[in-house]
């Protein structure tokens, strides 16, 4: 996922935010170098004095947010006492008082925060809080995937054999189980494209002309293909057991496949999976 999708996913959730909580302002950046994280979007701002703001991990509530890892709030950012006030200017100039920060985690590193405020002291309740640990989860899903078509690209570009091709036949498994939870159609559509390639890499004979399986009966057998039960396909991909089910029992059909390994040997070898 280029940087310019970065920002829209991160302006996308902060809009969410906003939306579904009244905060009068909203803001956020990713980190740059892995210490320091620069306010890249804002929204409800009435001022340019947070826009490039760049936070020091331990500096600031964003900076407190950043080093331990979890949210974060204030209700009177002028006056609260477990925080350091390097960036009183800035947040005084946009008049901020309730300030809350959410670090966004991959993999457990922080890689970015997103900010919600008022400019009146008041407390922040659940809900907001809610709110925004679930915008920072949006954020986090589309940055694994990225991490994700990044790392697949670069496998595709070498040779991989043995555990290294069983590696990208996992990952496969676990991007075809993503791409349905992926609200941004473009995104969806790249994720699904690089499937498509890691899935025709195969070395078994050219696909017959005929032979075509549902978005749906590739996500089955690709879990089924990582090992996963009936059950456990059905959690992964937010279906029903009898569903998966029925999704692999088609797929096995048109497959000529007597078990779902044989079904998953054949997808190989026509090129369906990786």
């Amino acid at each position: 996922m280029p940087e310019q999708t970065e920002t829209v996913q991160l302006r996308a959730a902060l809009l969410r935010l906003r939306r579904a909580t009244g905060l009068q302002v909203v803001f956020g950046g990713l980190l740059q170098d892995g210490r320091r994280l620069r306010i890249a979007e804002l929204d409800g701002a009435v001022t340019p004095a947070l826009r490039g703001l760049a936070i020091s991990t331990g500096s600031g509530l964003g900076g407190k947010c950043l080093a331990l890892s979890r949210p974060c709030a204030v209700t009177d950012y002028p006056s609260a006492r477990h925080i350091t006030h390097e960036y009183d200017g800035p947040v005084s100039a946009e008049g901020l008082r309730s300030v809350i920060a959410v670090p966004v985690v991959v993999r457990r590193k922080v890689r970015g925060v997103l900010y919600g405020a008022l400019r009146e002291s008041l407390p922040l309740g659940e809900r907001v809080f809610d709110a925004a640990v679930g915008a920072a989860r949006d954020v986090e899903q589309a940055l694994a995937v990225r991490d994700e078509v990044r790392r697949l690209a670069a496998a595709e570009r070498e040779p991989v054999a043995g555990p290294s091709w069983e590696e990208v036949r996992q990952a496969h498994g676990e991007l075809r189980e993503l791409a349905p939870r992926i609200p941004d159609p473009e995104l969806r559509a790249r994720l699904l494209a690089v499937c498509g390639r890691l899935e025709t890499a195969s070395t078994g004979p050219e696909r017959p002309a005929d032979l075509t399986l549902t978005p749906r009966e590739t996500d089955v057998l690709a879990s089924v293909a990582s090992g996963a039960t009936n059950a456990t396909a059905a959690e992964r991909l937010g279906l029903r057991p009898e569903t998966v089910k029925g999704y692999l029992r088609s797929a096995m059909r048109k497959l000529g496949a007597h078990t779902r390994w044989e079904a998953v040997v054949a997808a190989r070898r026509a090129g369906l999976l990786p």
